[in-house]
C-alpha cells in the first residue's frame, strides 16, 4: 500500500510511525515544505489523562518522549496579587522541536521516507493508495477537497512567546496594564525554558496599537506588562505574530481516498491543552479502523469518523466553553481572587461539586475555608 502524508509534524510524523509499525511493506512517505529543524511556537502540553491514554495504547511512543518531559501536578492563578494553586490538574510538556526530532528519528529508523523542503504540487496525482491531510488549519489537502469546513474565529487576540525562565507550574497570569487588562497562559517545557502566551480582548488590543508595532517593540512592551512574573528575563520571539483563534469543524473528514487528522480537521482552544493530543488520538483511532476492516480503505475511512468524531466533538465542546470564558476574562476579573478562581475552574461546565472535591482537595477545602464554593 502506497500511503502519503502531507505535514510533518506531530500527527504527520505519528501517523507514518504506526503505519509502517502495521504494514511493514507498504510505501509510507512523508511530505513537509518546511525544513526538518523549523518549528513554530515553543513547547507542547499534554494533560496526564492524556498522556495516560498515549501509554496504554501505544507504550513505545510513551517511553519514547515521557523522560524530556517537564511535569507539574497542579495548575496555578495569579491574579490581584495573590498565588492561588489548584491542585489535581496534572500536565506535562515538552519542546516543540526536541518533540518533532524524536519521532523524526522513530520514523527513519523504522524505514519511513521524510521529505522535507519538498510541496506537492497536485495532491490528486493518484500516486498512492491513500493521503492523509496532516497539515494543520492551513490545510491543502483539506481546501483541495469538499470537506463540509465552516470557520469562525474567537474575540480575542494572543501571541505566542517563549522565555528563558521555568515556572514550577502551568500558569495563568492576569494582570492591569497601562492599555487595559491582560493575561498570560505560561509553562515550563525543558530546564530553563517556557512558553508564554499573551491574550488581550479587541478593546486592549486596539489601544496597545500592537497592528501597527513591529514584532521587537511589541515583544518589549509585553516583557514590561508581565516584569513581575518574568523576573527580570524578556519573552523571546518565534513568529509570535498577534492572531484570533480559528474554530475550525469538518462535518466530513475524508473523501474518495484523502483523510484528515488534527488542526486539519478540527481546532481546539489552547486554553485546555489538548491540541496534539487530539491529533495524536486521532491518528491513533484511523490506524485502528483501517486495521480492523483489513485495510479496506472505504469502510475504515467511514469507520474511523463514525468513532472519533464524536469524541472530538466533546472535547472541542469543552474548549469553546473555556474561549468563551477568556473573552471575558477582564470582567471576570473584577471577582476577587477565590471566587476568580472558582469561576476559571469552572468554566468549560464540566465540573460539579463533587467532582471538583475529587480533582482538587486541597483547593475545594481551601475555598471552602474562605466561603466561596462552586
Amino acid at each position: 500500500m502506497r500511503i502519503h502524508i502531507i505535514g510533518a509534524g506531530p500527527a504527520g510524523l505519528y501517523a507514518a510511525i504506526l503505519l509502517k509499525k502495521a504494514l511493514p511493506h507498504g510505501d509510507i512517505q512523508v511530505f513537509e515544505q518546511n525544513r526538518a529543524d523549523a518549528t513554530f511556537g515553543f513547547g507542547v502540553v499534554f494533560s496526564n489523562q492524556a498522556l495516560s491514554f498515549l501509554r496504554s495504547d501505544d507504550p513505545e511512543t510513551a517511553d519514547l518522549i515521557e523522560p524530556h518531559m517537564k511535569h507539574w501536578h497542579d495548575v496555578a492563578l495569579q491574579h490581584h496579587g495573590e498565588h492561588i494553586t489548584i491542585d489535581g490538574v496534572g500536565f506535562s510538556g515538552i519542546g516543540r522541536l526536541q518533540l518533532l526530532e524524536l519521532l523524526q528519528a522513530r520514523a527513519r529508523k523504522l524505514g519511513v521516507a521524510l521529505n522535507f523542503e519538498t510541496r506537492i504540487a497536485a495532491l490528486d496525482d493518484g500516486e498512492c493508495d491513500l493521503l492523509i491531510g496532516a497539515d494543520g488549519l492551513n490545510s491543502r489537502v483539506r481546501q483541495a477537497g469538499n470537506f463540509g469546513v465552516t470557520e469562525s474565529h474567537g474575540r480575542n487576540w494572543f501571541a505566542w512567546f517563549g522565555t528563558n525562565r521555568e515556572f514550577d507550574a502551568l500558569t495563568q497570569t492576569f494582570v492591569d496594564t497601562p492599555f487595559g487588562r491582560m493575561n498570560a497562559h505560561h509553562y515550563a517545557y525543558a530546564p530553563g525554558c517556557a512558553t508564554f502566551i499573551v491574550e488581550m480582548t479587541p478593546e486592549t488590543f486596539a489601544k496597545t496599537k500592537f497592528a501597527e508595532l513591529p514584532a521587537s517593540e511589541y515583544r518589549r512592551i509585553c516583557s514590561v506588562c508581565f516584569a513581575d512574573v518574568l523576573g527580570g528575563v524578556e519573552l523571546i520571539a518565534n513568529h509570535s505574530v498577534w492572531r484570533q483563534f480559528p474554530h475550525l469543524d469538518c462535518t466530513r473528514w475524508f473523501e474518495g481516498h484523502r483523510v484528515l487528522v488534527g488542526d486539519a480537521a478540527h481546532s481546539a482552544h489552547f486554553s485546555i491543552g489538548s491540541g496534539t493530543r487530539l491529533a495524536l488520538d486521532d491518528v491513533l483511532a484511523l490506524v485502528a479502523a483501517l486495521k480492523s476492516v483489513s485495510w479496506d480503505l472505504r469502510a475504515g475511512l467511514a469507520a474511523y469518523q463514525s468513532a472519533r468524531q464524536p469524541v472530538v466533538n466533546k472535547l472541542v465542546s469543552a474548549s469553546r466553553k473555556s474561549a468563551r470564558w477568556y473573552e471575558d476574562f477582564d470582567k471576570h476579573m473584577d471577582l476577587k481572587p477565590w471566587p476568580f478562581a472558582l469561576s476559571y475552574i469552572s468554566r468549560t461546565g464540566r465540573l460539579d461539586q463533587d467532582r471538583l472535591e475529587r480533582l482538587a482537595p486541597r483547593f475545594t477545602a481551601a475555598a471552602r475555608n474562605r466561603g466561596v464554593t462552586l
